[in-house]
């Protein structure tokens, strides 16, 4: 499902001609380029599959982490921490799935500084019925078969290690049958 492209050309591809005339690296500029705009271009599939229900792609990761917690809750901070985002975008989240009546805050048992975020039914339902339109549009990437699904997860997550994005130790784990279809 490809939109119609405004340029007869690709863009990166000229952009990466006209820096290798001018600096060294063209090649990851091209590379870091890409990964930007095809990060656009999922995140508007993405969006635009949630917006029927009323969720963003944020919204919706809150959302699958708490349906993914033992208990269904967790303290803001560590959802924060989780989604790897800062605390006042965590309280904004929050803030919304609370307003659209998705979770609800409640006080820690036993730390009276913490507040639990807990997922409510109407924020699994709604969970369900995301994840279901997500999976209906391959998360936007239904142009990749798994084995090259598999090839580009493995790519990026050479550069998060890389970056510090996650221990070291854990470099050689992967999730239980998560490519299971590219081998």
């Amino acid at each position: 499902m490809a939109a119609p492209s405004s340029l007869p050309f690709d863009p990166v591809e000229e952009a990466a001609r006209k820096w290798s005339a001018r600096w060294d690296d063209a090649d990851a500029m091209a590379v870091a380029t890409s990964i930007m705009r095809v990060q656009q271009l999922l995140l508007g599939r993405i969006e635009a599959a949630l917006r029927p229900l009323q969720l963003t792609f944020a919204r919706y990761e809150a959302l699958v982490l708490l349906c993914f917690s033992r208990n269904g809750s967790l303290p803001m901070s560590k959802m924060g921490q989780r989604l790897m985002v800062h605390p006042t975008s965590i309280t904004n989240i929050v803030d919304r799935l609370q307003a659209q009546q998705f979770i609800r805050r409640e006080p820690h048992p036993t730390d009276r500084r913490t507040t639990l975020v807990a997922i409510t039914d109407a924020g699994r339902e709604v969970t369900e019925r995301a994840t279901e339109a997500l999976v209906g549009v391959r998360f936007a990437l239904e142009a990749l078969d798994p084995e090259q699904m598999k090839s580009l997860y493995d790519l990026l997550r050479d550069v998060r290690l890389h970056a510090g994005d996650f221990p070291a130790e854990d470099a050689a784990r992967t999730w239980p049958n998560a490519f299971h279809n590219a081998e």
